[in-house]
């Protein structure tokens, strides 16, 4: 679909007159544009991809087979973003259920990981060799906890944390378990006991306990979630198709090149338009009264202008890349999974997703099965720089390697980079952010910075969106009601609770209540660096730190 308005020619320039311009059409910018547009606003949104919207939620098509760029489930407790998904997608949402689980040398475990479960399904040896490992972790504690690896080997012994733990959090995150701070362990490894793993299965052998065998009391996660018939990227199509339906512009291959003040309030915003192929077919001005920014704060310090005086604290934020490659399986399914985690130091592939067990219409073939191998690296390194076709070769060899599909079986592959999947949380990216926003905020009332990357926070797609709609009623309101700020990724977010339990945003347009802000403030799921200065907790337990 032709999105663009008019027809320029190559080498010529468009000039839009608008209310408020958007940079990027992710779930942030095109949640902004939608309900702007629905106000009666005139807004255009930038996306620099030439064919698909949704950024990182964007769904992907190859020879009329459809995946996904991760992993995406449409659950929110926040009402308003329920609302706002029936409405933009009011018919095409399917339930599906949810499983996921890990496989770690031929086998499958539970995830959340079950003790009780991951001790039988090692066996005697193994399970035995762990037993003494967390019988020496717990007579000999380290007492010094400052790392993930401290803390992990403490409460599990070195064994079960070397098996369930490491191999798969370096791969994600690219940095050794040993420089990851201790409190991220703490925040992500929730319920499990082995000890409590332990005395189950001895009260089993006497015939003392008949529950599941769980070995543990956990969380009950979520059995069921809805998604989009044909994925996430049908959610953000229709919500460009209708920022277009109502008049307003969405420029696909659109590069922002500047985003300058125009010394009144206002903004222009200068962007590049480029072909499929990255060949410049010539330029768009944008002038508007508001800017929104969901492009990475890294980016746009570099193109605004002024150049703000915090360009180099921006300069020094990170991020952590992904690279996708698609199998087509000659097969009727591999597994009923959602996503296994690849939990295994044999391979480089982090996590597999099993497209048709997201939706059953992303796999047009009965006879084929769809999955992506995910693969985590920073942009430029060896995995990121490496051809399509031998991309396709390693993700066909580890599948191989794992016993889950045997070579003449793939018929096909294809292979998608993710740029600035993850942004990075080192020692200094909380003092950078806040260096860059204060500036930001008091200079410049009317610009916005909204979303995973343009706030640089590990949000979840819901959180994104909430960043946008509040973003929304401060521009209607013509000045902050709400911190934004507020909004932040959950570690326990989409794991419990009821859909649209909460009423994130006011009636009115008064400021956050305690409450409320607490409601949408968070812990932080994303690992940090240990400090140079960093001191063991006197107790022991590191405690949450609130983001």
């Amino acid at each position: 679909m032709m999105v663009n308005t008019g027809c320029p020619s190559v080498g010529s320039s468009q000039q839009y007159d608008v209310d408020v311009a958007i940079i990027g059409a992710g779930p942030a910018g095109l949640t902004a544009g939608y309900l702007l547009s629905k106000q009666g606003y005139s807004v255009a949104v930038i996306e620099k991809d030439t064919r698909y919207v949704g950024g990182i939620s964007r769904t992907v098509e190859h020879d009329g087979y459809r995946f996904d760029i991760g992993g995406h489930r449409f659950f929110s407790k926040s009402q308003q973003v329920v609302d706002l998904w029936n409405e933009i997608l009011p018919d095409d949402f399917i339930q599906r259920p949810r499983m996921s689980r890990i496989y770690y040398e031929g086998k499958f475990y539970s995830y959340p990981l079950r003790a009780f479960e991951a001790l039988w399904n090692l066996g005697i040896v193994r399970s035995t060799l762990c037993m003494a490992s967390f019988a020496k972790a717990k007579a000999f504690p380290k007492k010094a906890v400052k790392s993930f690896e401290d803390w992990t080997t403490n409460q599990f012994g070195w064994k079960l944390y070397s098996i369930f733990f490491k191999t798969y959090t370096e791969k994600v995150w690219g940095m050794p378990c040993d420089e990851m701070s201790a409190d991220w362990a703490a925040q992500r490894i929730k319920g499990l006991s082995l000890g409590a793993a332990v005395l189950d299965g001895l009260k089993r052998s006497l015939g003392l306990n008949k529950r599941p065998n769980d070995g543990m009391q956990t969380k009950t996660l979520l059995e069921t979630f809805r998604y989009p018939r044909l994925g996430p990227g049908m959610m953000w199509e229709a919500a460009r198709d209708k920022v277009v339906a109502a008049g307003s512009h969405v420029l696909m291959g659109h590069a922002m090149k500047q985003l300058a003040s125009d010394g009144q309030g206002g903004w222009r915003l200068s962007a590049t338009r480029v072909d499929a192929d990255g060949a410049i077919q010539g330029e768009a001005l944008i002038r508007a009264r508001h800017a929104i920014s969901s492009a990475p704060m890294r980016e746009l310090a570099t193109r605004l202008h002024p150049l703000p005086a915090t360009t180099l604290e921006a300069n020094r934020l990170r991020y952590r890349d992904f690279l996708t490659v698609a199998l087509k399986i000659r097969s009727e399914d591999l597994f009923p999974d959602n996503w296994i985690y690849i939990h295994d130091s044999k391979v480089k592939v982090g996590r597999i997703q099993n497209f048709r067990s997201w939706s059953p219409e992303m796999v047009p073939d009965e006879s084929v099965a769809c999955v992506g191998l995910e693969y985590f690296c920073f942009e430029g390194d060896d995995l990121w720089a490496a051809s399509d076709e031998a991309l396709i070769a390693l993700a066909t060899k580890e599948m191989a390697i794992l016993g889950l599909v045997r070579p003449e079986q793939v018929i096909g592959g294809v292979v998608v980079r993710q740029e600035k999947a993850y942004p990075v949380y080192d020692d200094e990216y909380a003092a950078n952010v806040a260096a860059m926003r204060a500036e930001l905020e008091g200079a410049y009332p009317t610009l916005h910075l909204v979303g995973r990357n343009g706030m640089h926070r590990y949000n979840n797609q819901d959180h994104a969106m909430m960043t946008a709609m509040l973003t929304v009623e401060n521009i209607i309101a013509e000045r902050r009601v709400y911190d934004i700020w507020c909004v932040n990724e959950d570690a326990e977010y989409h794991e419990a609770g009821d859909e649209g339990e909460q009423q994130a945003l006011p009636a009115g347009r008064a400021p956050l209540s305690e409450d409320q802000a607490a409601a949408l403030a968070s812990v932080r799921d994303v690992p940090e660096r240990i400090p140079a200065t960093a001191e063991a907790p006197v107790s022991g337990k590191p405690g949450r730190r609130a983001a």
